[in-house]
């Protein structure tokens, strides 16, 4: 696992992933992702490989519909915790994520939380 330099944080490749898509997900650009690799190629990511993304670990923040506000995940919460720390349902968390898979939440992850129910 590379040590990443500061200002910047490790990654682990998933399926489908390429440093244009990572770049667009982290503000970022290729040129800084390949500085901050020298030796990877980018046309040969391998899921489970472990890189460096300059920036923050936090995708920017997509604005939540009305009705929801947005909330960071943080470590131990599950859909049906927050469903009952926020008096709503797991069905409408789960509506107000569409793509976000309940069982693989990751701290710092950013979701929606209907309220005013």
């Amino acid at each position: 696992m590379p040590t990443c330099p500061s200002g910047s944080f490790a990654y682990t490749i998933k399926a489908g992933d390429t440093f244009w898509k990572l770049a667009k997900t982290y503000n970022t650009t290729v040129a800084a992702i390949q500085a901050a690799n020298p030796g990877v190629n980018p046309n040969k990511l391998q899921i489970g490989q472990v890189i460096c993304i300059p920036g923050s670990n936090t995708p920017p923040a997509k604005p939540c519909p009305a009705g929801s506000r947005s909330y960071t995940i943080k470590a131990g919460d599950t859909f049906w915790k927050l469903a009952k720390t926020y008096n709503t349902t797991v069905a409408a968390i789960q509506a107000a994520n569409p793509g976000v898979n309940p069982n693989k939440l990751q701290i710092g992850q950013v979701i929606c939380i209907p309220v005013g129910k």
